[in-house]
């Protein structure tokens, strides 16, 4: 495909209700559209869509949802399987449109997923694109405010190129996928995409265990992490920016390991400098001083929410060996193993323990092609797991559960 991206004509900016009665128009008996979105993630405590983006019919379309629209007949599109809508690694774009405007998603097609499925060790749009038709997207404005108005003109240029080429792309995906019959593994996860649902979007006081290398603390150190999260997350609610602003994760493990007793202490930490002093040193010693008082954390909270998963040590055992079965196959394929058996999948089958076809069936866990593929191995795993386990070479150890992700 020959293109100059430079000989575009300009996209349409949908920056009224009559410009978005003109978008409806064009989308009205089109069966394909490409869509993405804008957000402010790197510049507000809870981020937000702040533009996004249509092609279809061959024109570019840039929706601004902070003018006064009536967006429920383009939320009526998103939820209608007759159309496809075309998405480049469309999981933050569905929790966000979801959280945000209460839209519902079928019919999508995502044409990163399907650049993985075909073997792309890197699906990202940009080297897809580079690779497929020799387009080159300047990525400078990736991390830009998007919620700054107006939109300035690299602002512009850049976001219609993230639509402009996802249709003819997942036309030659398509093809590619059924000559290689794997276009039921693409549907897969795209109907796994379509029903997800955004995770609850206040924090919990727990969560500071999500934090990277929180679990290598010790107790006191556990309890200084604590109290610094909260701090943070009170600190960026209340200025509108994201945590990493206020102190980033790396930062804050350091500070609560190491828990200074003066400014010079505390500078000596990577990632506080003398204006991080001025603005929050107090509160990170009040934090500290906090944490003291109500003394260590001897045991780690479960975080049972979002995508944590508690297993026990049988559990397990069983999920690393289905795992190994997986990625013996995403290495075998070249596909990456997510997509083969995702890991809610692994995890109901290490609950469950089926050990007959039946069983697995009624679990209702696996699409036909997966039954077809990993049903035997599935099976065998399992068998050979509770065979271990009657013969006693497999003991529960009385630990507490183990989170999954």
């Amino acid at each position: 495909m020959d293109v100059r991206v430079e000989e575009l004509p300009p996209p349409a900016l949908v920056e009224d209700q009559s410009g978005l009665d003109r978008l409806m128009e064009a989308l009205d008996g089109e069966k394909e559209i490409a869509v993405d979105t804008e957000a402010d993630s790197f510049y507000s405590y809870k981020d937000k869509v702040c533009l996004f983006q249509v092609t279809v019919g061959g024109e570019d379309w840039l929706v601004d949802p902070f003018a006064d629209l009536d967006l429920e007949g383009f939320g009526k599109v998103l939820a209608d399987p007759a159309v496809r809508k075309v998405f480049h690694d469309a999981e933050y774009d569905v929790l966000i449109l979801k959280r945000e405007f209460g839209f519902d998603f079928a019919g999508l097609f995502d044409t990163r997923v399907a650049a993985a499925v075909l073997g792309s060790t890197s699906p990202g749009l940009a080297s897809v694109l580079s690779n497929r038709f020799g387009v080159e997207l300047d990525k400078s404005q990736q991390r830009s405010n998007w919620s700054r108005r107006p939109l300035s003109p690299k602002q512009i240029a850049y976001a219609r190129l993230d639509t402009r080429f996802l249709l003819p792309l997942m036309r030659e995906q398509e093809v590619e996928l059924e000559k290689r019959g794997r276009r039921m593994i693409l549907e897969t996860e795209c109907r796994r995409l379509e029903a997800l649902e955004p995770p609850p979007a206040e924090p919990h006081p727990d969560d500071f265990v999500r934090i990277k290398g929180a679990r290598t603390l010790d107790p006191r150190g556990a309890s200084a992490l604590r109290e610094l999260y909260g701090m943070r997350e009170k600190l960026a609610e209340r200025y509108d920016l994201p945590p990493f602003r206020i102190l980033g994760n790396k930062t804050m493990i350091d500070v609560a390991q190491r828990r200074p007793r003066s400014d010079k202490e505390l500078l000596r930490i990577e990632g506080v400098t003398s204006k991080v002093l001025g603005r929050i040193g107090d509160r990170i010693r009040r934090a500290l001083e906090r944490a003291e008082r109500r003394g260590p954390i001897e045991r780690l909270p479960s975080t049972p929410r979002r995508d944590d998963v508690q297993l026990d040590d049988m559990e397990s055992e069983l999920h690393d060996r289905l795992k190994r079965v997986r990625k013996e196959a995403s290495e075998r394929d070249g596909i990456e193993s997510a997509y083969l058996l995702n890991k809610h999948v692994l995890i109901a089958l290490a609950r469950e323990r089926p050990t007959s076809s039946a069983s697995l069936e009624s679990l209702e866990l696996l699409e036909g092609w997966q039954l077809e593929r990993f049903g035997d191995p599935i099976l065998d795993t399992i068998v050979a797991f509770e065979r271990d386990v009657t013969r006693g070479a497999i003991k529960p150890r009385g630990g507490q559960r183990r989170r999954r992700r």
